[in-house]
């Protein structure tokens, strides 16, 4: 089932893994969106990963470097997008996030650096930064490409873009009331098209799933709030914040 899609974590080096599907009769048709399935089961585990590692008093990259010890694709993935960032380097009112995924056999890395608005509770990005190792890169040009219309994809389903159902009717309408990414709300993108022999695989939606986990992993990096619910609307944060 599409659904499932994401839910496991096989590159994680965990012994006992389950991931259920209960269906509900929700009475709203759905259909597939960019990064099917990935998109909110990646938001889950990525999330928890992340909670994972503070529980443990561990730094969340150095934590799944040490869960990926015997992926070693997945693991220069990480420390790619990790060097890239500049993890370890001090950040004045700005946090890092971090999420990786396997996305049927493409290894894909990301970072967020945001700051948060403390009145009101509105997050900005500032950098979004990507490693992919989709196998041979056929075309380089276009893997980059695809790789940031999924990042600017990513930020508005994580950010901005909520349906809300009233009556079973859709209430929003248009774009002044579903707001998508607008050229001044999307950040610095980089990209870093890692060259590797391996089969080609797949780059069509791949960094789309990465992006909410990354910026609610570096929103709760910078204020020690949690926000599990997507999108991160200025609200959630702010109640994340109270809590």
């Amino acid at each position: 089932m599409i659904s499932l899609r994401g839910a496991d974590i096989p590159t994680y080096a965990i012994p006992n893994r389950l991931a259920e599907h209960m269906p509900i009769e929700t009475g709203v048709r759905v259909v597939a969106l960019r990064g099917i399935g990935y998109v909110a089961n990646k938001f889950a585990t990525e999330v928890f990963v992340d909670e994972l590692a503070l529980r443990a008093g561990i730094d969340p990259l150095a934590y799944r470097l040490e869960l990926l010890r015997n992926s070693p694709r997945a693991h220069k993935v990480v420390e790619k997008v990790a060097a890239m960032a500049q993890w370890d380097r001090k950040r004045s009112e700005r946090g890092l996030g971090l999420a990786y995924i396997d996305y049927s056999g493409t290894q894909i890395a990301g970072v967020a650096e945001v700051s948060v608005d403390r009145k009101t509770g509105k997050i900005r990005i500032h950098n979004f930064w990507c490693a992919i190792d989709q196998g041979i890169a056929v075309q380089p040009d276009n893997v980059v490409a695809q790789t940031e219309s999924s990042i600017v994809y990513g930020l508005g389903m994580a950010l901005t873009e909520r349906i809300t159902i009233a009556d079973g009717a859709v209430q929003e309408s248009n774009f002044y009331d579903y707001t998508v990414m607008r050229n001044r709300d999307v950040p610095e993108i980089h990209v870093d098209v890692m060259v590797t022999d391996n089969h080609p695989t797949g780059v069509g939606q791949m960094a789309t799933p990465l992006v909410g986990p990354a910026i609610s992993n570096a929103v709760a990096a910078l204020t020690g709030a949690r926000v599990r619910h997507s999108p991160l609307l200025p609200e959630r944060v702010l109640a994340a914040m109270k809590a």
